[in-house]
Order: C-alpha cells, then sequence, then structure tokens
C-alpha cells in the first residue's frame, strides 16, 4: 500500500509519468529514467573500397588498464546498478545465451578469427576446480571440488589489433580497430606471478553494439557519460604498440628489450603520423 502510495505521489509531482508507474514499481534511484545509453546506436564505420586504399598498416597494441587514463575501462571491480567494467560486459555478453547483446568468443591459436569457441570452452578457461578434502560421517577424508568463478579484476592488459589506412576519397588517414583479447594474469598456489594467459578473442566491429550501451565514469558530469563505445571511437585511451606487420612476423620484445622496446614502439607510430605529414604540401 505504501509502494502505491509512493508511485502515485511520484506521478504528481511530475518525476514519474503515468505509463511509467505502471510499468515500473520500484523507487526510482535518480530523478529521471535514464533513456539515452540503453536505446544508443552506433556509429557505423564510413563505406571503405579496397580502390581507395592508398596505403595502409597492421599493428598490434596492448592497452593496460592499470593506467590513469584507461581506469574508466577497469573500475567498477563489482558491477553496480549504473556501471560495470568492460571486462564484466565482456564476459556477461560470451558466457550468458540471454544477456542483452552476445559476443562471440574465438580461439588464441590465431587472431584471425577462424575458430569459435563455445560457452563451455570459456568456462573452462576462465574458472578454476580445485579441491578440499572434508570429513564425511565415518571420519574419512572425501574430496569435494571447490570452484572459483571468474574475476574480472584479474584481467589487467587488452591485445588489440587494428589496422591504420588513408583513405583517398576522403584525404583521412584513419584507425580501425579489428580485434581484442583479454589477458588474465596466472599465480601459482603460492601466489607468485607466472606471467599472462590470453582468454579469447572478440572481433570488435561486433562488440561495438555491446559497448554501446554500458557508460563510463565521467568525472566532471554524471549526466553526460561517455560509453565504452565511446571510448574508443574518441580513442581516449592509452596504449603502446608490441607488434607491426613484418617478413619475420615477429614481435617487439623478440629483438628489442627494456627501454629499447619501447623505443621501437614509439618509433613505428612516429612512422604512422609521419606518413600522413608527408602526404601534404604546405
Amino acid at each position: 500500500m505504501k509502494s502505491i502510495k509512493l508511485i502515485a505521489g511520484l506521478v504528481l509531482l511530475g518525476v514519474l509519468s503515468s505509463n511509467e508507474s505502471t510499468a515500473q514499481q520500484e523507487v526510482l534511484d535518480g530523478t529521471y529514467v535514464r533513456e539515452h545509453h540503453p536505446s544508443k546506436r552506433v556509429i557505423p564505420y564510413t563505406p571503405l573500397r579496397e580502390a581507395d586504399v592508398m596505403w595502409m598498416k597492421r599493428i598490434w597494441r596492448v592497452l593496460d588498464l592499470r593506467e590513469k587514463i584507461n581506469h574508466p575501462l577497469y573500475f567498477p571491480t563489482e558491477k553496480i546498478m549504473d556501471r560495470q567494467s568492460m571486462t564484466q560486459l565482456i564476459y556477461e555478453s560470451v558466457t550468458n545465451p540471454d544477456a542483452l547483446v552476445t559476443i562471440t568468443p574465438y580461439d588464441v591459436l590465431d587472431d584471425e578469427f577462424t575458430v569459435r569457441l563455445t560457452v563451455a570452452e570459456v568456462e573452462q578457461k576462465t574458472t578454476k576446480i580445485d579441491t578440499e578434502f572434508v570429513e564425511d560421517e565415518n571420519g574419512d577424508l572425501k574430496p569435494l571440488p571447490i570452484k572459483e568463478e571468474f574475476s574480472p579484476h584479474a584481467v589487467k592488459r587488452y591485445r588489440l589489433k587494428e589496422e591504420w589506412f588513408f583513405d583517398n576519397q576522403k584525404s583521412v588517414l584513419e584507425p580501425r580497430i579489428i580485434g581484442m583479447c583479454p589477458v588474465q594474469e596466472k599465480f601459482d598456489e603460492m601466489g607468485e606471478y607466472k606471467g599472462e594467459m590470453p582468454l579469447f578473442w572478440l572481433y570488435f566491429p561486433e562488440a561495438r553494439v555491446a559497448f554501446s550501451t554500458v557508460p563510463v565514469y565521467n568525472p566532471n558530469n554524471d549526466a553526460e557519460r561517455r560509453t565504452l563505445e565511446d571510448i574508443f571511437w574518441k580513442r581516449k585511451f592509452s596504449s603502446y604498440v608490441f607488434k607491426e606487420t613484418n617478413v619475420y612476423d615477429r614481435k617487439i620484445d623478440t629483438y628489442k628489450q627494456d627501454l629499447d622496446l619501447l623505443l621501437e614502439s614509439k618509433r613505428i607510430e612516429h612512422e604512422i603520423f609521419q606518413f600522413e605529414q608527408d602526404l601534404w604540401e604546405y
């Protein structure tokens, strides 16, 4: 009875419309119903012909979520009412067939999206089964399997595959992300770090649909939050190059180490920038 009076009062105050009051019988957490992000559509790519691509370069990047500019992609570590992390969204879209938008995972055997993974195969890679011995009624020890669920905060890096190309029709140099791969940290039984484990590849144009519906934190205005799609569309993230197309098909860390590795990454980015500058006359 109290909830009915509350809804009726909100209708009289103009906080809820009559249609909203009949469809939503819970307390409104805020001053208005948020409708922008759930109904937001993906901005389509500009049609591109092969004849218009005068130059192209494929590179692979590492997106480290621990960098400050990338924190909106990593936090919150636990899902809250109006926000969730990028890893939480991806895992839910991959493993839950009833999710609002589903995403197809691909095996990490290669980054060419050749082998699709099932939900069971993804859960097998992301969950861990441990065994604990407990006493039964007779005092005997019996093994009891314990399932450790996937921890989204354990994914602190992503690998991005993207192409930079010069569109001769528009006379612009544009990047397009082709795929992304979450990378989980591995630890042994003693808690010591044992490296990284790539989980699965995602076809980024497919994931854009899910990214466009999830808002991320805006420190300046809670009413004008960007979405995950906006972050990648506007290139509001930090990353570094760890591989470019080459005759040996090798990564930078196979021939450069420490500071030289970072300098080589910057050199590749500078070459792409310099290529565009050399096309113009001033």
